[in-house]
């Protein structure tokens, strides 16, 4: 591959305590081959993982998940949605009415260690395995499988006949080994929300009935075999038909997951970047015209993405016409295709951004799902604020919006908690997403836009396929900055403490102005202070918090900054003194660029 070989030293070998000697992490090689049987919509399969503890640890176990068995009448998954108060609209009870032809399941059928044979238990979607021998620190195993699983009536991202009537959405669907990490194991069960993996490198076979077209992560091996795109080009191709099959291969190297797509009807398109990469493009005649008018979007999305976050290491990316709506995986997103125009450039630009918050990055998004979604979001909002000229600044107006929501509804729930853990769908969505985007919008109100942006670069490249935390991103933009944010991310993501400051009064004192600003809920934020003179002339008064250590440059403030003494977090309230009398002042206003997450701006204006 063009680009990924320049960062990648062949992954069985990667030890990556030398790049980053405070976080080793595992690396696996997958070996797989499917047969797939469309009448009956199951399959069998076989595996081969080499897998590497780069831990200092000892393993004793291991652990896979095995997703498809969540869908089945009284699956956790099942009683999750059925006991939550506001469900999602796609599951709701759908799982629990599943017949035995409709739902899903993947098992092993053997199991075995460097030849040895394995114990095991099958817990709904984690399968528990009991080794024969340890793996010890700084050495490699081998595992081999055979499997069997049914693909499920389509009911969240993975499935069959999807209601745009795809055949095949195939996410989720192998026996995928659990991440072991500096935390310990990551062994959750799957009640549909997110994800977190190994990187390592994928081979993976899949024989199918010769009508299908196959779209999967990865770069397709054998295109002379399968005559794939070469009868499209008019040639003469002998295609290799066994059983009525065709066997699609697919290699994808440093990837964590694995996923594809396969209906008769797919029509596909090709389209290049700037930088070469190949973007894909597979859907139905029925929303030909629609997915031919997203393509350019798409490409455009792609080089504002390299240019602004960093660059995508792959050769190529697919869209994928499948699913329930929208879901990103590795090279490739399967997404919903009867949307308007916006709609579809919208999730389809969203789920293309995951790869680099979540494909290449790799956060474990089940602990942070906001350092994905989140991180997504707000970088969706600059995309398409380039893609349809529109201005930037007010491309989160609707996050602010859900919190202002959740906060006032009392919804509201820590960023710390769980994607699995969280007590509404509302609540994980609102933070995930929204309040996510919220944390990088309003950091470039604390640190700068500009240190914000290089240090959004920085953190891209400094983590990419390394599976950074919160604190990893906290001291990327310390060291960018040069300010102090532990009590930032203490407040924002470790507590639901609000933020309220107002004006509380303005009086004449002596020739000049004395204003009284105060803070009404628990979290404290530095503060812009824009004044407008009745000449026309403004100034901005600029307090930072004492414990930021520091402030942000001159360039973030488009008029003349007039830096006031810092507030210490615990008063409540601040005087400070203008030099004009109040007679010459015709507007005060807290925050003028609206990124600060003020639940009440109602009291951030003072008018004379």
């Amino acid at each position: 591959m063009k680009k990924i070989l320049l960062v990648f030293v062949y992954f069985s070998s990667l030890n990556l305590g030398i790049a980053q000697p405070d976080r080793w992490q595992q690396a696996i090689d997958y070996q797989m081959e499917v047969d797939f049987d469309v009448k009956k919509h199951q399959y069998t399969g076989t595996q081969k993982i080499t897998y590497f503890n780069n831990s200092p640890d000892t393993l004793n176990r291991v652990f896979y998940h095995l997703y498809f068995n969540a869908f089945q009448p009284n699956s956790q998954m099942d009683i999750r949605s059925r006991n939550i108060v506001d469900p999602d609209r796609r599951v709701g009870d759908r799982i629990s009415k599943l017949s035995e032809e409709e739902i899903g399941y993947l098992r092993p059928t053997s199991l075995t260690q460097d030849g040895q044979i394995l114990t095991y238990e099958i817990v709904e979607t984690i399968l528990e395995v009991e080794l024969a021998n340890p793996i010890l620190p700084n050495s490699s195993v081998v595992f081999e499988m055979e499997f069997e699983g049914q693909i499920p009536k389509q009911i969240r991202r993975s499935g069959r006949n999807n209601a745009e009537g795809i055949d095949y959405t195939m996410t989720q669907w192998y026996p995928k080994m659990a991440n072991y990490d500096y935390e310990g194991w990551h062994a959750n069960p799957y009640i549909g929300r997110e994800f977190y993996g190994i990187w390592g490198d994928f081979d993976v076979k899949i024989a199918i009935d010769k009508d299908y077209v196959v779209a999967a992560t990865g770069i397709l091996q054998n295109p002379e075999q399968i005559g794939y795109g070469y009868e499209a080009e008019g040639q003469s191709v002998k295609k290799e038909v066994t059983k009525g099959k065709l066997n699609w291969h697919f290699k994808a190297e440093k990837v964590h997951d694995f996923a594809w797509g396969a209906d008769p009807d797919f029509l596909h398109d090709i389209m290049e970047i700037n930088n070469g990469t190949k973007l894909h493009f597979f859907y139905q005649d029925s929303v030909r015209g629609v997915w031919q008018e997203m393509q350019p979007y798409a490409v455009q999305a792609f080089e504002v993405m390299n240019e602004k976050f960093g660059e995508y290491p792959y050769e190529t990316y697919s869209f994928v016409q499948g699913g329930d709506g929208g879901m990103e995986y590795p090279m490739l997103t399967m997404i919903t295709g009867e949307r308007t125009l916006e709609s579809l450039v919208g999730v389809a630009v969203h789920e293309a951004i995951h790869s680099w918050y979540q494909m290449v990055l790799g956060t474990n998004e089940s602990k942070y799902p906001w350092m994905d979604e989140g991180y997504t979001t707000y970088a969706q909002g600059y995309v398409e604020s380039v893609l349809f000229n529109q201005n930037a600044a007010n491309a989160h107006t609707g996050n602010y919006r859900n919190h202002d929501y959740v906060v006032s509804e009392k919804i509201i729930e820590p960023l710390t908690t769980h994607s699995d853990h969280y007590k509404t769908n509302t609540a994980y969505g609102v933070n995930s997403y929204s309040r996510g985007a919220i944390f990088l919008h309003q950091l470039s109100y604390i640190i700068g836009e500009e240190n914000l942006d290089k240090g959004m670069r920085i953190y891209y490249d400094t983590w990419k396929f390394k599976h950074p935390n919160p604190n990893d991103f906290k001291r990327i933009m310390e060291k960018q900055s040069g300010l102090e944010l532990d009590w930032y991310l203490e407040h924002w993501i470790g507590t639901v403490n609000a933020i309220d400051y107002g004006i509380k009064s303005a009086t004449d004192e002596e020739g000049k102005t004395k204003v009284i600003l105060e803070r009404k809920q628990p979290m404290p934020m530095p503060i812009d202070l824009l004044v407008t003179y009745t000449d026309g002339s403004q100034e901005v008064y600029y307090i930072p918090l004492q414990i930021m250590r520091g402030e942000k440059p001159d360039s973030d403030f488009a008029v003349t900054k007039i830096k006031a003494e810092d507030w210490g977090w615990t008063s409540p309230t601040y005087e400070l003194m203008l030099e004009k009398p109040l007679s010459d002042i015709q507007k005060m206003e807290i925050d003028p660029s609206g990124r600060m997450a003020d639940i009440n701006k109602g009291n951030n204006t003072f008018k004379n």
